[in-house]
């Protein structure tokens, strides 16, 4: 297992795709130990990201996926240097072949947010401002099961999820006020659909 973090999302999708490769399934604690333990926004990122592809059409994944983000996010908000991911969460696999597909739906998106996303305000993405994105994280995932109910809706706060978790990787904290805005958004859509 490596403790080194990637540093593009490129480099993620890349790593997830290559522990895919010749396998049956890949596990959740297969894909963290890819990424690194000690770096923060792959573990926002990969499952914001996951959930924006067909793979959240599939009962039940939306919800495995906020449950990891709201583990993860969690442990980000109290400042854990390491983070922990119980064993009921990391035996769970998905098929490697919709793994395979799901990083080459993004990988050519992930070449353009290398491009497009970088350092800027860094600032924003500080000790504190990394928290914050945390903890909004904490309260769009506990949102999911309420997007469930519209199939496919769950992508929006799964986007959001994806910016913020982003937005640490590389430092830009343009994007960090953008992935604020999607959450808005997100919320703001919910409640005038639910109500």
């Amino acid at each position: 297992m490596t403790d080194a973090g990637p540093v593009s999302v490129g480099e993620i999708v890349a790593r997830i795709r290559d522990q895919a490769a010749g396998r049956r399934a890949v596990s959740v604690e297969d894909m963290v130990a890819v990424l690194g333990r000690r770096s923060y926004g792959p573990f926002l990122l990969v499952p914001g990201l996951i959930g924006v592809t067909p793979l959240s059409g599939i009962p039940m994944v939306p919800a495995v996926l906020a449950v990891i983000v709201a583990l993860f996010a969690i442990q980000i908000v109290f400042g854990r240097s390491h983070l922990w991911l119980p064993d009921i969460l990391g035996r769970r696999s998905f098929a490697a072949g919709q793994v395979r597909d799901a990083m080459a739906r993004i990988e050519p998106v992930a070449d353009k947010l290398d491009r497009w996303f970088y350092g800027r305000l860094p600032g924003l993405t500080g000790r504190h401002g990394v928290r914050m994105a945390a903890a909004m994280c904490v309260v769009l995932a506990a949102f999911v099961p309420l997007f469930e109910m519209v199939p496919f809706a769950g992508i929006a706060p799964m986007s959001a999820i994806a910016a913020f978790g982003l937005a640490i990787l590389v430092r830009d904290g343009a994007l960090m006020l953008a992935a604020i805005l999607i959450s808005a958004g997100a919320v703001a859509g919910l409640a005038w659909v639910l109500l």
